[in-house]
């Protein structure tokens, strides 16, 4: 069996934001704490951007979001996707070694996503249902 695999990439936070992390934090972070301690900690991370777009770009390629079209800040709304469809991204990579994945918030890298998408209905049905 596959070990499980969640990645946290939450925006203007850091890792001291956590009591796990940095216990003097005043802000109590409990559910993060408890899922900290049964976890494998990476802790050793860096982006070439401090900005949302740039990163999430980043963590999904493996690249550089300076090799994209986006040369500065994030993409507006309604802009077409900035992940080439035949880009291997770590999800695509995850799914190659038969892992199931999703992605849950803030997506920041365009509109429009290629590839095989739910209507908003069959998703409505689906939360519904279960």
């Amino acid at each position: 069996m596959l070990p499980n695999i969640v990645i946290i990439l939450a925006d203007d936070f850091g890792v001291g934001n956590i009591q796990a992390h940095y216990p003097d934090n005043k802000i109590p972070t409990p559910y993060l704490d408890r899922f900290s301690a049964q976890s494998m900690r990476f802790t050793n991370a860096h982006t070439g951007s401090a900005v949302c777009t740039p990163t999430r770009y980043g963590l999904l390629t493996g690249r550089y979001a300076w090799r994209t079209r986006l040369q500065e800040w994030v993409l507006a709304c309604y802009e077409p996707p900035l992940i080439a469809e035949e880009r291997l991204t770590l999800p695509k990579y995850l799914q190659q070694q038969g892992y199931a994945t999703a992605c849950i918030g803030k997506w920041h890298l365009g509109w429009n996503w290629q590839g095989p998408q739910a209507s908003t209905m069959e998703e409505e049905s689906n939360v519904l249902s279960n």
